[in-house]
């Protein structure tokens, strides 16, 4: 974990990911007494961007151009999830787990927004999958970045429950926990009737651990593996913007 918040800080510190001029403007909304920040830009089919653990829309999502990229033919939102970024970082269990799919809900309601194509990475790949779970009425198609399936009654979600308190980082432990309760069924997995693509890098070690299942779950789920991409650098990297890109403008 702590070797993702090192990259994340290396990552913003290179002269190719500085900030492009014409930046979307900050901005924050209440979510049920949670202050949630998040950018919006570009116009056109909606576009909603949920960063992974320990990051920020900034570090996912702004700093390698993904925004810039595609507000050129959608309104793109990307928000900060509690405990991120320049969002609140409640120390409550409750402003996490099923709430961070619901901080996303408010957002677009807060937006105007009733569809929206819903793109996820690593532990925002967890909400994307829970948010088309549970509200693919509001989902024009999904992008599961960097992740998979997350089961319920896995191994892999009593993992997240057990996570120790960790003393320092912004990030609470209790957000870090709490990622077990985005585990779906597999009813639930298979009552997605909402178009959805898996981009993952080809050396990402979540392809055993959770895009595997899902691969055997939902073979009508496409999933397009990355070139020499892990799971830290995948997000970054110009063929995942191009396949992401190429995946809205096919489900637009």
């Amino acid at each position: 974990m702590r070797s993702l918040s090192k990259f994340l800080t290396l990552l913003m510190a290179l002269p190719c990911f500085a900030p492009a001029a014409g930046s979307p403007a900050d901005q924050t909304f209440d979510s049920r007494g949670v202050k949630i920040h998040y950018v919006v830009q570009g116009s056109g089919q909606s576009v909603v961007l949920i960063h992974g653990l320990y990051s920020s829309a900034a570090m996912n999502w702004q700093l390698p151009g993904t925004i810039s990229q595609l507000s050129k033919t959608y309104r793109v939102s990307a928000l900060d999830l509690p405990g991120h970024g320049q969002s609140d970082k409640p120390r409550d269990e409750s402003a996490y787990g099923l709430e961070m799919v619901e901080h996303v809900t408010r957002l677009m309601d807060h937006l105007g927004v009733k569809k929206a194509h819903i793109v996820g990475y690593s532990m925002g790949g967890m909400i994307a999958v829970k948010f088309l779970a549970r509200h693919q009425d509001r989902a024009l198609s999904g992008v599961i970045g960097g992740m998979g399936w997350l089961r319920e009654g896995s191994a892999l979600q009593k993992f997240w429950e057990r996570i120790p308190d960790r003393q320092g980082g912004a990030t609470p432990s209790a957000c870090v926990r709490s990622l077990g309760h985005l585990a779906v069924t597999r009813e639930e997995l298979n009552g997605i009737q909402v178009p959805a693509v898996v981009l993952v890098g080809d050396r990402d070690p979540v392809n055993n651990m959770y895009v595997a299942p899902l691969r055997q779950a939902r073979a009508d789920w496409p999933i397009v593996e990355i070139k020499d991409a892990g799971h830290l650098n995948c997000v970054a990297k110009a063929e995942f913007k191009q396949q992401l890109q190429k995946w809205l403008d096919n489900h637009h």
